[in-house]
C-alpha cells in the first residue's frame, strides 16, 4: 500500500501529532534553533509517513555551526580541533595537508548544504525502530522540496541500525566513514564484571556524592548542567560541539529525550551529571559534564560515565558510548565500529556529484584504516 509522506511545521499539526519527535520538533519551532543549541542554526521540521515520525533538519550551508547539522564541521572544522588537542608531532602537518584537501572537496560539492533525515541535533542520532521503510519515498519527498540540498542520514553504523545501512545501501546513497565509535554488547557480561568498572563504582561510594534522576530539571540546575558541559565539550575540547543551552536542558527532560543522572555534593550543588539517550534497545550519552576546577583525584568523569552506563544496564540496553576516550572505554568492555553518514545527491548536479564521490572514495581508502590501526 501507497503511503505518502509529508513535512510538518505548524504547531497545531504537530501538536495534533502528538509524537516524541513531533513534540522535540514543535521545541525547536517553538523557541528557535539557536536558544536550545547556541551554535546551531538550522530549521527543524518533522517527516511522518506511515508509523515513522522523522525529525528532519535543513541548513543552508553555514560555516562554523555544530557538527550536529554542518558537515563542513564534520569533516574539517572539527577534526582540524582534535588534530590540535592529539599532539600528533610531524604527522600533523600531513593531517592538516589532508584536511585541506577535503575542505576543497567540501566546498567544490557544497556538501553542507544539507537536509539531514531522522537528526535529533544530538552527537549521536539513534534511529530506534526506524529501519529504513518508505527510504526512497522520503529521499524523493526531500529532494523535490529541496532541490539545491543534499540529502544526509548522520549516525549509521552496522551496530545500532544494521537494517538502515542495508537499506541505504539497497537505495543507492553514497556511504562517507564519518568517526569510530565505542560500543558494548553485553553490559552484564563486559561491562559489570571489568575490574575499571568495579574501581569506579567504589569512586563513586567515596565520593560523598548523592546520585539523583530527576524527571524534570529546576531551572538552577538547567543552568549548572548546561555550565558543567560547556566547560568539558567545549572550552576543553571543541567549540564545534553543539552548545546546549540551559533551556535545551529543561525541554530534553520534559520531553524524555533525554534521562538525566546528577551527582551532587553534601552542600546541593551539581558536580557531575550525564544525560543517557535510549532508543531501539541502545543507549547513549550525549551530554555529559563536571566540574573541571576540581582535582583529578575525585574522578568525577569517571562517576559520571559508571552512572550513565548503570542506567543503561539496568533499562537492559546494548550501549554506545560515541567516540573519544579510546583507552577509557575499552578498559571497561567496549569495542571500537566505523560509523557513517548516508549522502544522497542524486538529484544535483554532475560537478557537486563527482566532488561527493571523490571526497567518499579517499575518506573510504584512507580514513577508515587510520581509524581502525590508530583506534581513534
Amino acid at each position: 500500500m501507497h503511503v505518502t509522506a509529508e513535512l510538518l511545521s505548524d504547531s497545531a499539526a504537530l501538536a495534533a501529532d502528538g509524537s516524541p519527535a513531533a513534540r522535540h520538533v514543535a521545541a525547536f519551532r517553538a523557541q528557535g534553533t539557536p536558544a536550545l543549541i547556541a551554535n546551531a542554526a538550522c530549521e527543524v521540521m518533522l517527516l511522518r509517513q506511515g508509523a515513522a515520525r522523522l525529525p528532519v533538519t535543513i541548513d543552508d550551508g553555514s560555516r562554523g555551526r555544530s557538527y550536529v547539522s554542518s558537515p563542513h564541521s564534520t569533516y574539517v572544522l572539527y577534526p582540524r580541533d582534535e588534530i590540535g588537542l592529539m599532539g600528533l608531532g610531524g604527522v600533523r602537518y600531513v593531517a592538516e595537508g589532508v584536511l585541506g584537501l577535503i575542505a576543497g572537496l567540501m566546498r567544490a560539492s557544497r556538501l553542507s548544504r544539507a537536509v539531514h533525515l531522522d537528526n535529533w541535533l544530538l552527537s549521536t542520532s539513534l534511529h530506534g525502530d526506524w529501519q529504513g521503510e518508505g527510504l526512497a519515498q522520503m529521499r524523493r519527498l526531500l529532494a523535490a522540496r529541496y532541490p539545491d540540498h543534499f540529502i544526509a542520514i548522520r549516525s549509521v553504523d552496522a551496530w545500532t541500525c544494521p537494517a538502515l545501512l542495508d537499506a541505504v545501501r539497497a537505495d543507492g546513497w553514497t556511504l562517507l566513514p564519518a568517526r569510530q565509535v565505542w560500543v558494548t554488547d553485553d553490559l552484564e557480561r563486559d561491562w559489570r564484571v571489568r575490574s575499571h568498572t568495579k574501581a569506579d563504582a567504589r569512586m563513586l561510594r567515596r565520593s560523598g556524592l548523592t546520585l539523583e534522576r530527576p524527571e524534570r530539571i529546576a531551572p538552577s540546575d538547567a543552568a549548572r548542567i548546561a555550565e558543567l558541559y560547556h566547560q568539558l565539550y567545549v572550552a576543553r575540547y571543541s567549540a564545534i560541539n553543539p552548545r546546549f543551552t540551559p533551556a535545551f536542558v529543561t525541554m530534553s527532560a520534559e520531553t524524555g529525550l533525554l534521562a538525566y543522572s546528577l551527582l551532587r555534593n553534601p552542600a546541593g550543588e551539581v558536580m557531575a551529571f550525564a544525560a543517557l539517550r535510549c532508543a531501539g534497545g541502545v543507549g547513549t550519552v550525549p551530554l555529559m559534564g563536571y566540574d573541571t576546577a576540581r582535582p583529578q583525584e575525585e574522578a568525577l568523569y569517571r562517576i559520571a560515565s559508571y552512572c550513565a552506563t548503570a542506567l543503561a544496564l539496568e533499562r537492559g540496553l546494548r550501549f554506545h558510548g560515541s567516540a573519544g576516550a579510546s583507552q577509557f572505554k575499552r578498559n571497561r568492555g567496549a569495542r571500537g565500529i566505523i560509523e557513517y553518514m548516508a549522502v544522497d545527491g542524486r538529484h544535483l548536479s554532475a560537478p557537486r556529484r563527482a566532488a561527493l564521490a571523490v571526497l567518499a572514495a579517499g575518506l573510504n581508502r584512507f580514513m577508515v584504516p587510520m581509524l581502525e590501526s590508530r583506534g581513534w
